[in-house]
């Protein structure tokens, strides 16, 4: 990609204050109702669906928009089972093994976590997204990404909004090192492993613990 891009009109409506209100409050609210979920229900999941999550998810805004993301949507069983014995193997060395301090122990004990992650094989579809840390051309030379850590992230963001929007759970799993995602699923050496999500509908008996979100007094500074 070289050269300036074209630029066309950006017109969008501009809607009174009272319909921008009751959008922003009926948003808001939804989204408030979001949870991470970690007993899932092994139904299956429209293709289509984890289509439509990856397309929203790349509309997120980036580093002069190199859009530096992979999203590796995985459902076969065999594959689920390798990301399951390989997550596990990781979490057991941190929860168990002394990689975690002490403190960020005790900061999770709350959330009742442990090594054990038996959802990343009920769930129908495990996506993980990958850092494009630099592009590769056509001639195999490199190119620079710009900020693609927070472009990455961003674009994470729009795909928990957009999973949840359709009625969809997820979990941000980050077992750590994640090394073992990138030869799992057969990713060249410019991507890295960003967050795992697993995807599906919650489990009937599903529980999530009871938080507390910040008040906007405690997140927001108004100068």
């Amino acid at each position: 990609m070289s050269g300036r891009f074209p630029f066309i009109p950006y017109r969008p409506e501009r809607l009174p204050a009272d319909e921008m209100l009751r959008r922003g409050r009926a948003f808001h609210e939804e989204m408030a109702g979001r949870r991470s979920v970690r007993c899932f229900s092994p139904d299956p999941v429209p293709r289509e669906l984890i289509e439509l999550a990856i397309r929203t998810a790349s509309t997120a805004p980036s580093g002069a928009h190199r859009q530096p993301w992979k999203f590796v949507a995985v459902s076969d069983p065999g594959i689920k089972r390798e990301i399951r014995i390989a997550a596990e193997a990781e979490e057991y060395e941190s929860y168990a093994g002394g990689r975690m301090p002490p403190e960020w122990l005790e900061a999770l004990e709350p959330l009742g976590t442990n090594w054990e992650k038996p959802f990343l094989e009920a769930v129908p579809w495990i996506v993980v997204v990958f850092e494009e840390l630099y592009a590769v051309d056509a001639q195999g030379g490199k190119r620079k990404n710009y900020y693609p850590k927070e472009s990455v992230g961003i674009a994470c963001g729009l795909f928990i909004t957009a999973l949840h929007r359709m009625g969809l759970a997820t979990l941000t799993h980050t077992p750590s090192p994640m090394a073992f995602l990138s030869r799992l699923l057969d990713r060249p050496a410019n991507e890295k492993p960003f967050i795992l999500f697993p995807v599906g509908y919650p489990a009937p008996d599903a529980e999530v613990p009871e938080l507390r979100r910040k008040g906007l007094e405690e997140v927001a500074v108004w100068l």
